[in-house]
């Protein structure tokens, strides 16, 4: 199951190398770009694995799911359109919301696969497949949720974090903004 381990990699490394720079070089930055990166490169990757594998992964959907493969060909477009929404500051926001809605409504199909043991991408263990698939998809719905959709609460505006006359949120790193 190297794919996961894939999607960890894509989604974690950004943000693992800025903070290790920005701790090489004693200085702290607000960490949702570099994570938001992260989410872009991951929602790429499983949207071109949608067209890549698109057969089989059809497949993992119930039968009773009409227009099965143009399903397939719509998630891995949303895919990208989230990975864009990402990058893009103005829409980072409501990419990660849409991030949740599709990990949360996509998930019966991972439930779906496992148990009938369809052959792609570790279904095939069944149901054992769950026990890595549910917490990767918890990891990813909450590293959206905390770097994409949550606003920094009360204290932390007060402390670090100033509102922007645009009313975007920025963060002061030693002096200097940084978004």
């Amino acid at each position: 199951m190297i794919i996961p381990a894939i999607m960890v990699f894509l989604l974690t490394a950004p943000y693992l190398v800025v903070r290790a720079f920005a701790a090489i070089a004693r200085r702290d930055c607000a960490p949702h770009p570099p994570a938001a990166i992260g989410l872009a490169a991951l929602f790429t990757f499983t949207g071109i694995g949608h067209f890549i594998l698109t057969e089989p992964m059809a497949d993992m959907l119930p039968p009773f799911v009409p227009a099965r493969v143009p399903t397939i060909y719509s998630a891995g477009l949303l895919a990208f359109v989230m990975a864009i929404g990402f990058i893009v500051r103005k829409y980072r926001r409501i990419a990660g919301w849409l991030a949740a809605a599709s990990l949360v409504s996509f998930f019966p199909a991972n439930i779906y696969a496992a148990i009938n043991q369809v052959p792609m991408k570790g279904h095939a263990w069944g149901p054992v497949c769950l026990l890595i698939r549910a917490p990767l998809q918890a990891v990813i719905l909450l590293w959206a949720h905390w770097f994409t959709i949550r606003q920094p609460g009360a204290a932390a505006r007060t402390n670090a974090w100033r509102d922007a006359p645009d009313g975007r949120w920025i963060k002061i790193c030693n002096g200097q903004r940084t978004a």
